[in-house]
């Protein structure tokens, strides 16, 4: 996952939207709002975060290393280091393994859940990003946004199986959990399907209306995948044939999606207006907003909960825009030091 060029721009733009992005949805129910704010401070960008299903324990990347929380309290309880430029955590099922992809290291490292102590790396490609855990094949799936390819990891063995050529720059891969892995191709707006046993790309599909996806969600029960676009919207692909059904509206800049299956609830968190999305699957080809909760500028990822009933999205809070320059026409805006927050949102 990357921070697009054009993303404090949507932010500043989204300061002066967010009244409208907070305005009444068509349902009366408004299921999620704001419980906590959890001041963290830490030096260190963030991408990815993940919820651990044993313990429940929030991780969440910071540039060279990785924090974990206890989403109870908000007390960082332990920090993974010795990293270079984390993006990504998954858990493998056996409970006791968990993977970083580290983009600055061009490896995966995986590290022990109970001490959260790294125990080794496996090489990837160039800039291993967006990661996955497939409980189908016991494998992990990392997604090398500069050499466009993804790297199977054998979770048990911790080998290599199999490099695998992109169409494009990979953004954020779902497993389906029955054989397929998805990911978005953010350069092409794109999707492809992969076979995760062959590891052979098995169809590619455009997303069309949709234009750069970044975040990726499943509904495995009606096999229905969500992008979340950097033209505002949420493309609504039928896993099967790759059909895009439905563009429901969401914020500018968003960087995530989940879905919550008890409930039929697709989520974007949007950095730049500074929102949470609630889409409702009212059938598998039909939706409907829920919600718009006012969150942080800058909250651009999510984690969920397994239950659904708890998110968590993080940010900071952004200083003046340094001037541009010849190297750096559109430089980022300044965070404030020590600003980091985990915003959490709940039924």
């Amino acid at each position: 996952m990357k921070i697009h060029a054009g993303w404090w721009q949507g932010a500043l733009a989204g300061a002066a939207l967010l009244a409208m992005a907070a305005a009444p949805a068509a349902h009366a129910q408004k299921p999620y709002h704001v419980a906590a704010r959890w001041k963290v401070g830490g030096a260190g960008w963030w991408d990815y975060m993940s919820i651990d299903p044993v313990s429940h324990h929030l991780y969440i990347t910071r540039g060279n290393h990785v924090m974990v929380l206890n989403p109870k309290t908000g007390r960082v309880i332990a920090d993974i280091t010795g990293l270079k430029g984390t993006h990504g955590v998954v858990f493998a099922s056996d409970g006791v393994t968990g993977f970083i992809s580290d983009g600055g290291a061009d490896e995966v490292a995986y590290f022990n859940r109970k001490t959260n102590r790294i125990e080794g790396t496996v090489p990837a490609g160039k800039d291993p990003d967006g990661i996955t855990y497939d409980p189908y094949t016991n494998s992990v799936w990392a997604f090398n946004g500069r050499s466009e390819t993804a790297t199977v990891i054998d979770a048990g063995t911790k080998q290599v199986l199999a490099t695998v050529a992109l169409p494009g720059k990979p953004e954020f891969p779902v497993s389906d959990g029955k054989g397929s892995i998805y990911d978005n191709i953010e350069s092409k707006s794109e999707i492809v399907r992969i076979d995760a046993k062959t590891h052979e790309i098995t169809a590619v599909w455009r997303l069309a209306p949709c234009e750069h996806p970044s975040g990726l969600a499943i509904d495995t029960a009606h096999m229905r995948l969500f992008s979340v676009c950097h033209n505002s919207m949420m493309a609504v692909v039928n896993a099967e044939n790759g059909k895009v059904v439905a563009t429901p509206a969401i914020g500018m800049g968003p960087d995530a999606a989940r879905f919550d299956a008890k409930d039929q609830y697709a989520f974007s968190t949007n950095g730049g207006t500074g929102t949470l999305t609630v889409i409702h699957e009212d059938s598998p080809d039909h939706y409907s907003e829920v919600e718009t909760v006012k969150t942080q500028l800058g909250a651009r990822t999510m984690a969920m909960k397994p239950d659904g009933r708890r998110l968590y999205t993080v940010t900071v809070t952004f200083g003046p825009r340094p001037k541009p320059t010849a190297g750096h026409p559109h430089p980022y805006p300044t965070a404030v030091p020590n600003s980091f927050v985990v915003i959490e949102l709940k039924k």
